[in-house]
């Protein structure tokens, strides 16, 4: 796995660059004399330089290649730091197409704005948005597809370097995982990939495999696995991953991760259309490898993070599980089925019950489940996270401090809040049963839609008893990335985004 890394350099004329990116948005001042000399002329008489990325070809450059990336406006009550992100994305892929291997990025002019303190971090990261291409594309192509192999950022410290290069890093892991077929990335293939990434590195891997395991420790995902037996390459994986700091531990990240390599549906099979694009429904397990990657790259001190993936198929077939089914999960919580097309949280349930209990005895732990779980997400907060938090992670601010950090870093989040009505919409109907997964109709028409998934969560994963009056509080935070996962909300096509990755790394690692 190759992408590309930041390079630290105090010149725009680095002599081993082979092209100038810079990003501004003021064109009459592009950070030198000398570049605002090259530029002029072009200037003079092409009006689309201030509107849209743009090549200019001149002798007095490296390469001969120069490359305006305008972001736009950013003084307006709405902008943010995206707007970086897009224009060095967009400025990268022109020096790209023009053949640079090299380039150098420059962010110059950024405004004294606290919404811009990391525009040239933000930068990198867009631009290496823009060069990734799709794992089977590298396979079948070959790797150069992606001929950019490092990008000098002017002006970057190189401690910024390395922490830019974990992030990239885990972020290109992110994307392969989640924007990859249902066959190169089953279940089996996703545990395999995740091996090969760690082998030698700070971040130790435990694959689980044995049906009888699955059957007995995590009941609720062996029972959406259940039709997926019935094909060898199809079996479901549980994936463990855990990194221990050198020195002592100030804080311990639990994160469990939906990895739905391919979802049908179930019995409750997806028609008309929206099938396509369930490939990617991985994703959250995707961004979690992806966090797990850029610390063991980087090895920040004082943070231990733990990690369990729920890799499994839900796939349709004589042995599938239906509505109406009564499951007893690891907790002892009897769930009754209400809909096969909620499969995310029943596969995360049991290993949020065992990160649960591992939390006991580790120090200041905080809990995460990250998924790609509901259209209402998507519906109703557009291209953010939606994070869902429990009573102590309100109090101690988990998620608004990780939003917050989001701004900053083009990752962004919206808060949402876990009330009673939530648990109201979980609870059981009959005495037969102590919890119920979920409504018969989509997510993104159901009031509540994302927030409602959180209270199972906590229910089936024990947390219900850790709240802020317990003996001992357990801040827990569900990530809904369904509608930041992707490029545009295009779960088909639209490249992975890698979300929650750059500001979770941010929050805890920096």
């Amino acid at each position: 796995m190759s992408f590309p890394i930041a390079l630290p350099c105090n010149t725009l004329f680095e002599s081993d660059a082979d092209a100038i990116v810079v990003v501004t948005h003021d064109i009459q001042n592009l950070g030198s004399a000398e570049l605002d000399e090259v530029a002029a002329p072009f200037l003079a008489v092409d009006a689309r330089i201030a509107q849209k990325a743009s090549l200019l070809v001149s002798d007095k450059v490296p390469g001969k290649r120069l490359v305006i990336a305008p972001t736009g406006p950013l003084d307006r009550d709405y902008d943010d730091v995206r707007r970086y992100f897009e224009a060095a994305k967009a400025g990268i892929l022109e020096a790209k197409a023009a053949g640079a291997v090299k380039p150098v990025l420059a962010v110059v002019n950024v405004p004294a704005d606290a919404r811009y303190e990391n525009a040239r971090a933000v930068s990198f990261l867009g631009a290496c948005q823009g060069l990734w291409q799709p794992l089977e594309a590298r396979e079948y192509r070959g790797e150069t597809i992606e001929p950019i192999e490092a990008i000098y950022l002017f002006e970057a410290s190189a401690q910024s370097c390395d922490q830019l290069s974990a992030i990239a890093a885990g972020q290109y892991a992110a994307r392969d995982l989640c924007g990859t077929e249902p066959e190169r990335m089953a279940p089996p293939r996703f545990a395999d990939y995740c091996v090969e990434l760690f082998q030698g590195s700070a971040v130790n891997v435990e694959v689980i495999a044995d049906r009888q395991i699955m059957d007995e420790q995590y009941p609720l995902l062996s029972t959406v696995a259940r039709a997926s037996y019935a094909v060898e390459r199809h079996h479901p994986r549980v994936v463990k991953m855990a990194y221990e700091p050198e020195g002592d531990v100030e804080r311990t990240l639990i994160f469990v991760g939906k990895g739905l390599v391919y979802d049908t549906g179930g019995a409750d099979l997806k028609v008309g259309g929206f099938m396509a694009g369930m490939s990617r429904d991985k994703g959250g397990a995707a961004s979690v490898v992806g966090f797990m990657e850029a610390v063991a790259k980087y090895q920040p001190k004082g943070v231990k993070v733990i990690a369990y993936l729920a890799v499994v198929r839900n796939s349709i077939g004589s042995d599938c599980f239906v509505p109406d089914e009564i499951i007893e999960s690891r907790e002892g919580v009897r769930v009754r089925i209400g809909n096969t097309d909620a499969e995310g949280r029943l596969a995360m349930g049991d290993l949020l019950s065992e990160a649960k209990d591992l939390a006991l005895g580790e120090k200041n732990p905080e809990i995460f489940t990250v998924a790609t779980l509901t259209g209402h997400a998507a519906r109703a907060m557009g291209p953010y996270s939606a994070y869902v938090e429990n009573g102590p992670a309100r109090a101690a601010q988990v998620s608004r401090k990780i939003a917050d950090m989001g701004d900053l870093w083009a990752d962004c989040a919206e808060v949402s809040r876990s009330r009673r009505e939530d648990y109201d919409f979980v609870k059981p109907r009959t005495l037969a049963d102590d919890v119920l997964s979920s409504n018969n109709a989509p997510s993104a028409v159901t009031a509540r839609g994302h927030q409602f998934p959180m209270a199972f969560l906590a229910i089936v994963g024990g947390l219900d008893k850790h709240g802020c009056n317990a003996e001992l509080p357990i801040p827990y935070v569900h990530m809904d990335i369904a509608g930041s996962g992707v490029e545009g909300g295009d779960w088909q096509h639209g490249k992975p985004t890698a979300a929650t990755v750059a500001s979770l790394f941010a929050r805890y690692c920096i």
